[in-house]
């Protein structure tokens, strides 16, 4: 399949529904929706949501159908950006070439449009019609994006991140899981978790939360979750050689040379590949999308 007119397609539709939400909203601050947009448009590859809207074709339904999670996704990977980049944080200047929300608005402002963010992506899934949707499916998608998004997922994978990277999961031997573990073991560990919570687990919000507004089965549903937390942690390691290759700093190479990262990445898109063989033909789409995920160059 051509999975450039399949992204092209499908990202048109994503960005008419973050916009039919982040229009001219009389009802918004003007300062804070000048911040709230300024990640949102131009965004970035919208892999998140096009991997919702994939998920709920594999499983016989339309991409329509999971439109509503695919943005509140969205906006809570922009959140995570928006906060990820502040002063406190990562402390970064520019995003996609562009100035930093809190260069651009301030760090007050900024803080702000993350939480408007954050709270909107909910407000998008409440919004949907129980004639769209089952009342259970809803809340079922509810529940796998606040998870994702919270202490045990993305919250949380960013807290321990800034600790990882800052030198302190090694500062104390009694931090280590098991003390007969070498240190560079258990830097293993930890990085494995940390992206299993801070990237795998909104891939997992996607991709679920796609497949149930689509109407699949428990046992789609089960498959698809293994598959979004192989690419979501593929996807992250593929991320960290890219900025490692690039000469920014990456905490791949904590743990992992280069080429033991990338057969690293390529082993967990096999199992995530391997794990979808029983879906019909009509998860093409989430099959080129994983590849494209990891395979990128940027």
């Amino acid at each position: 399949m051509d999975v450039d007119a399949y992204m092209a397609e499908r990202i048109a539709l994503i960005e008419a529904g973050i916009e039919a939400r982040f229009g001219e909203r009389s009802d918004f601050p003007q300062a804070l929706q000048g911040a709230m947009r300024h990640l949102l448009f131009p965004g970035g590859k919208r892999l998140r949501p096009l991997f919702a809207l994939a998920a709920a074709e594999a499983v016989g339904g339309s991409a329509a159908a999971a439109l509503p999670i695919a943005v509140a996704v969205e906006l809570v990977h922009t959140y995570s950006l928006v906060h990820d980049d502040l002063p406190c944080m990562d402390d970064d200047a520019t995003r996609r070439g562009r100035p930093t929300v809190h260069v651009v608005y301030g760090e007050a402002t900024a803080v702000l449009a993350g939480d408007a963010l954050l709270t909107e992506a909910f407000a998008v899934l409440s919004d949907v019609s129980s004639e769209a949707c089952d009342a259970e499916a809803i809340l079922r998608t509810l529940r796998g994006l606040a998870r994702a998004a919270g202490a045990a997922g993305l919250v949380g994978g960013q807290a321990d991140d800034l600790l990882f990277v800052s030198g302190g999961a090694r500062s104390d031997a009694a931090e280590r899981p098991d003390r007969s573990t070498p240190p560079e073991a258990s830097d293993a560990t930890r990085l494995a978790s940390i992206h299993a919570r801070k990237t795998a687990a909104l891939f997992q919000a996607a991709i679920v939360g796609g497949a149930v507004l689509g109407g699949g089965s428990e046992s789609e549903r089960e498959s698809l979750e293994a598959f979004a937390k192989a690419v979501g942690m593929a996807f992250q390691i593929t991320d960290d050689v890219l900025d490692a290759e690039s000469g920014e700093a990456a905490s791949i190479l904590r743990v992992r040379g280069l080429e033991d990262a990338k057969r690293r990445a390529e082993g967990l898109l096999e199992r995530a590949l391997v794990g979808i063989e029983g879906l019909c033909e009509k998860a093409e789409p989430l099959r080129e999308l994983a590849r494209f995920a990891v395979r990128r160059n940027r």
